[in-house]
């Protein structure tokens, strides 16, 4: 059952603790985001073991992981030769569009493909997917967030979870941002403690990387 959104400052209310109805929700941790990747986000291959510190402690209990990933086919109209401000990145299939290898999925862990609308640019994980059915399938009332980039895909993301009711935690050393206009990344923290969502870091819950 998901939560009816509450108002006041997300920074100033207790940070909610993972149970057995938490989510952990991994947003494209792929190659194309971290060191020598076509859109490399600024010190992306140090979430990798904050991701994991956190799969540990979830798989560990049974909790829900759930990974996304950008899924393009070629001709997508986020691409430059498109028209658009990216270059070519996590193209179906490509070695970019896999998760990082050093990330420690746990078998059988849902992943869903997002961006796979050649003409639609989709930065949420809910647009266009099966998403918010999948988290209500698990009973999911609260998501912890790891991912990138900050100011996008993890942006947009939260921005919906909070739309669609889902409690939601960002966890601040677990998210990299591109940083395009210097700036952008705390903006997008900004914007999603506005919308509700709780941001903390890891320490904060008990787990140590």
């Amino acid at each position: 059952m998901k939560l009816t959104r509450t108002s006041g400052d997300a920074g100033t209310r207790a940070i909610p603790k993972p149970g057995e109805k938490s989510v952990l929700l991994l947003v494209h941790l792929q190659n194309d985001f971290c060191r020598n990747g076509a859109v490399p986000v600024v010190e992306g291959d140090q979430v990798i073991p904050v991701a994991n510190a956190w799969i540990r402690f979830f798989a560990g209990r049974g909790y829900g992981v759930v990974a996304t990933r950008d899924w393009h086919p070629p001709n997508h109209c986020s691409f430059q030769e498109q028209g658009g401000p990216w270059p070519p990145h996590c193209v179906q299939g490509s070695l970019g569009s896999q998760l990082h290898p050093d990330l420690k999925i746990p078998p059988g862990t849902l992943i869903v493909s997002c961006a796979t609308n050649p003409k639609k640019e989709a930065d949420s994980g809910f647009d266009g997917t099966s998403l918010e059915d999948r988290l209500e399938d698990m009973e999911a009332d609260t998501v912890y967030v790891i991912g990138f980039a900050t100011d996008y895909c993890v942006k947009r993301t939260v921005l919906d979870a909070c739309r669609l009711g889902f409690r939601v935690v960002v966890l601040q050393d677990g998210v990299r941002g591109l940083d395009v206009q210097p700036g952008d990344a705390q903006r997008a923290v900004q914007a999603m403690q506005a919308a509700g969502a709780t941001v903390a870091r890891s320490a904060d819950l008990g787990i140590h990387v």
